[in-house]
């Protein structure tokens, strides 16, 4: 038989969440979130994100795995340990809200004060209410209320239990972008007041980066790599991830010597220098490797640039798309079928002509090629010398 941890009074601490199972949702993943912290989990649909916020609500019970949560152990499987949902003390604000619809603001807000006397409801109930700038607006019905009302209802519901983690499934995406960013800088000054983790599901990855202290990236359920998000997006761990995160310019390589014997990265008839990660690789080592599109440099018309570690590489404009004031420009090159992409500003892609068809010169600057030794690749690369 089951048994439960009860566990002391609210206390704040790291949440640890380690699940895995086969089926019938496969999981294999962990991740921590520290007091104060706030950490996205990014991924596509089905990559069980919301799966993992109702294991760590006590919804849904893994196959495998612990769950802790300031001390207090509300999972553990070796242990037949798991904690009712009731006894754990989770702030939840669902994609759709789930507010009552016959309870107005204050009602649904005083649902989550159970345990206070029924004279002291209320007047708490108000306070939270005005914490989420909803003053006067108690008495109003849900679908009297704006998306974003509706959504700092839901917010002042969760944060009424004072809970010891907040979770928050695609809590903007119901409403408008103007009101998305506004909720967006509400949440970042209401993560000042409220020192507790808060896991943060959402597809939109720019969301995430701008919110999120550390990203985790999961795929068909297993979690693949934690950092925050600058370091993801220049950094990514494997191909698989530098796609899951929506970045281009994944290539395959060759570790190769120069005439003095130093490393070179042969990419086509290209050898490429890096600024680290490849001196320590032996001749000969296939790899995959990475260049955000901010480390393109375009050369300018009739100005080639010079600079040490710049990498100079010829390409014909393949696309071009004018997006407002940037242009995203994609570069194809006879030695393979991937092509390689950057921004521009708009302005400046016209001051140089650049057009469907034009050769052009770029440079990949040395210090953001990442290299990805252990990824496996698919096919054979000759070395072009």
């Amino acid at each position: 038989m089951d048994t439960e941890t009860a566990g002391p009074p609210c206390t704040v601490g790291d949440l640890t969440v380690r699940v895995a199972q086969a089926g019938p949702i496969p999981l294999d993943a962990a991740f921590r979130c520290a007091p104060g912290e706030l950490l996205a989990l990014v991924g596509p649909s089905g990559s069980g994100k919301t799966t993992l916020l109702r294991a760590i609500a006590g919804l849904y019970r893994p196959a495998e795995g612990d769950i802790r949560c300031a001390g207090e152990t509300w999972f553990a499987s070796a242990r037949h340990c798991w904690m009712r949902p009731q006894r754990r003390r989770v702030g939840l604000v669902f994609q759709d809200y789930a507010l009552f619809p016959h309870l107005d603001a204050r009602a649904n807000v005083m649902v989550a004060l159970g345990q206070l006397p029924a004279a002291e409801r209320r007047p708490v109930a108000e306070a939270w209410l005005s914490r989420v700038r909803l003053e006067g607006l108690g008495g109003r019905l849900p679908d009297e209320l704006s998306g974003g009302q509706r959504q700092r209802v839901a917010l002042a519901r969760a944060l009424a239990r004072q809970p010891q983690v907040l979770l928050l499934d695609e809590p903007f995406s119901a409403v408008d972008q103007v009101t998305r960013r506004r909720l967006q800088r509400e949440l970042a000054l209401l993560r000042e007041e409220i020192r507790i983790p808060i896991v943060l599901v959402t597809h939109d990855l720019d969301e995430a980066a701008a919110l999120a202290d550390r990203l985790c990236v999961l795929h068909a359920g297993r979690s693949l790599q934690q950092a925050p998000a600058e370091a993801l997006f220049r950094r990514p761990a494997s191909p698989e991830v530098a796609r899951l995160l929506d970045r281009h310019n994944v290539f395959d390589g060759t570790v190769v010597a120069d005439a003095a014997g130093r490393r070179r990265l042969q990419w086509g008839p290209w050898r490429l220098e890096v600024a680290e990660g490849l001196e320590t690789l032996p001749v000969g080592r296939r790899l995959t490797w990475y260049l955000p599109n901010s480390d393109v440099v375009l050369h300018r018309r009739g100005r080639p640039s010079r600079g040490e570690r710049e990498n100079p590489i010829t390409g014909r404009v393949s696309e071009m798309a004018i997006l407002g004031g940037m242009a995203s420009v994609a570069l194809a090159f006879d030695h393979c079928d991937d092509t390689l992409r950057f921004e521009i500003a708009t302005h400046a892609a016209r001051r140089n002509g650049l057009a469907r068809g034009e050769t052009v010169t770029v440079s990949l600057l040395a210090t953001g090629i990442h290299l990805m030794p252990e990824a496996a690749l698919p096919r054979e690369e000759p070395a072009h010398v």
